[in-house]
């Protein structure tokens, strides 16, 4: 076990700032009691058991980690990043009321960047097109049939670590349907394991080129993108066009009427560079349109086991 003291000289709003990163209630890779977060973290240098708590008294975030040295010093060293470290809001001036009252609110927010491009990019793939109920199910499913259980005391809290991309490789399309994940995700899903090194180089990339790379796999869109570069590159800009639900919800939150993607880049022109920073703080602060009908239920013909 190694351990790690951060002091950011600013607040720290972990649940905030980590929240993307958990994969619904169930994600096996998450658990979290009080200030304290668990993760079970794959590294290209092992699993990781990674426990993170803020010590808000002496405002200093604190790290503890499980796996092998090489990569529990990764993951520690990493660890002001993944929690905004890195994630620059100067510039960035809330024009709207609701916007200044959600940055406002949300001062210990800031954009994670992992650096780990397919611990986010294959759960967006899985996530596309579904609800979420089907997207968490097959993310949840996909980590405890073929990941392993995480190092340490991970173990024993019945915490998970994601399979590696040599396992996901070697998954047969009739598991993928067994997981309730489609044969058009299935197939992206393999054309991005297959290239897993060119993509994971996005993170030495600036954001347009690393856009550019994700996109250039057939399957994976602007959305994928985007969802992606918002967990793992840092992406302050990279706003989720493609989602109804996201464009939906900032234009009740800034107009009060829903609008469309088209609609949704001219309300966020004028944060350029911040684009993605408006649309989470708005999530962070609950702002959603009003639901006017039941949810769509999940689809009941895919073979989930």
């Amino acid at each position: 076990m190694r351990r790690s003291r951060w002091v950011p000289g600013r607040p720290v709003d972990l649940t905030a700032t980590w929240g993307t990163l958990r994969r619904g209630g169930g994600d096996p890779t998450w658990q979290q009691h009080g200030d304290t977060v668990w993760r079970g973290v794959r590294t290209a240098l092992g699993p990781v058991t990674l426990q993170v708590r803020t010590d808000r008294s002496a405002g200093a975030v604190e790290g503890r980690a499980w796996g092998t040295p090489e990569a529990t010093g990764h993951v520690l060293g990493a660890l002001p990043e993944m929690l905004g470290s890195t994630d620059d809001p100067t510039g960035f001036r809330p024009h709207h009321p609701v916007v200044a009252q959600a940055w406002a609110q949300r001062q210990g927010w800031r954009v994670p960047r992992t650096g780990m491009v397919l611990e986010a990019l294959v759960p967006a793939v899985i996530e596309q097109k579904v609800t979420g109920q089907e997207a968490f199910a097959g993310q949840r499913h996909l980590v405890r049939r073929f990941g392993e259980p995480a190092p340490g005391p991970g173990r024993a809290m019945g915490l998970w670590v994601a399979p590696t991309v040599a396992t996901l490789r070697r998954i047969p399309s009739w598991e993928w349907a067994r997981l309730g994940v489609t044969p058009q995700r299935a197939d992206t899903l393999m054309r991005v394991l297959a290239v897993a090194d060119r993509l994971e180089e996005a993170v030495h990339l600036p954001p347009a080129a690393a856009q550019e790379r994700l996109t250039g796999v057939t399957g994976v869109g602007v959305w994928t993108a985007a969802e992606t570069a918002q967990r793992a590159l840092g992406d302050a800009d990279a706003v989720s066009f493609g989602d109804y639900h996201v464009a939906a919800n900032i234009g009740w939150a800034l107009t009060g009427s829903p609008v469309d993607d088209e609609e949704l880049a001219e309300l966020l022109a004028p944060y350029a560079g911040h684009r993605y920073r408006v649309q989470r703080l708005l999530e962070l602060a609950g702002h959603r349109r009003p639901r006017r009908g039941p949810r769509m239920p999940p689809r009941a013909h895919l073979p989930v086991r």
